[in-house]
């Protein structure tokens, strides 16, 4: 399967006056460059059951141990262990728990009033998953399969232009106009000043500035206890742009909501199916397509 890449010229232009420069314009033109064949895991079978396998065994694998441990020494007691405490003995004709020094009030037993929990987690539990190592590859390459398919990519949940009539972009050359002079470099050395400005214009222009606003759109406070334990907002995923270890497009795209910049010797099934659910956004730069 052949598909076309795309090249990108932007004339950056910027009005003088007397008080001083003025903001950016940018005009973005794309047109279509030459053809490159898609690898052979762009054709792989979809197994949708083995994407979810295998990202909910990446989720597993990253899941950090957490529990009560004992106190000892200068370590902090635990939650409801925090009290000073005796045990009457036998022979009074009350329960034998664990009671506050000089009081009858009951501590630390699990059914006294802030007590320590009955069972709580335990450190030493195992969180990890394994999935087969030929599993996981045919996974990553049913991920990398659903990224070519349009009505895939839209059933998501991405938002596109009508005129994106292929998938995955694949970025080519980029050509930058600056008074008259042209620059042409590849993706993979964007390196520019207002490179983010410069982003946000190409991605509208590649239509997919839709998916942009949605992303930014959809960024907002969690619901629940989640907001006490690190994970205050929720922000939905957008475009990933893979490329082949150049960190240039990393730093003008990774204050974009939503945006991912991974290079392709990191690339994994959850970067392609986050959730588990196939069809993300895709862009590669012409050298990560030709190193798969």
């Amino acid at each position: 399967m052949k598909i076309n890449t795309v090249s990108v010229s932007n004339s950056v232009a910027q009005d003088q006056y007397e008080v001083g420069l003025g903001p950016m314009t940018f005009e973005v033109d794309v047109k279509d460059s030459s053809k490159i064949t898609l690898p052979n895991a762009f054709s792989a079978p979809i197994r949708s059951d083995l994407v979810r396998r295998a990202v909910r065994a990446a989720q597993a694998n990253r899941r950090q141990a957490y529990g009560s441990r004992a106190h000892g020494g200068k370590r902090k007691p635990m939650a409801g262990m925090q009290h000073s405490v005796e045990w009457w003995g036998k022979g009074r004709g009350v329960s034998r728990i664990m009671r506050i020094t000089g009081m009858r009030t009951g501590a630390q037993n699990p059914h006294t009033v802030g007590g320590r929990r009955a069972h709580g987690p335990k450190v030493e539990k195992n969180w990890s998953l394994k999935i087969n190592t030929s599993e996981r590859r045919s996974a990553r390459q049913s991920a990398l399969a659903a990224v070519v398919d349009v009505d895939t990519v839209k059933a998501r949940g991405h938002r596109l232009d009508d005129d994106v009539q292929q998938l995955p972009i694949v970025l080519d050359q980029y050509t930058e106009i600056v008074n008259g002079e042209e620059t042409t470099t590849s993706f993979e050395d964007f390196t520019s000043t207002k490179a983010t400005r410069k982003m946000i214009a190409i991605l509208r222009a590649l239509g997919l500035g839709p998916d942009l606003d949605r992303a930014r759109k959809g960024r907002h406070r969690r619901a629940g206890r989640g907001k006490m334990r690190g994970r205050v907002t929720r922000q939905p995923k957008s475009v990933l742009i893979v490329t082949n270890g150049g960190e240039s497009l990393e730093r003008a795209a990774r204050n974009l909501p939503g945006v991912d910049v991974i290079p392709l010797s990191n690339l994994s099934t959850e970067n392609l199916a986050p959730g588990g659910d196939l069809g993300r956004l895709t862009i590669f730069t012409r050298e990560a397509m030709e190193a798969i």
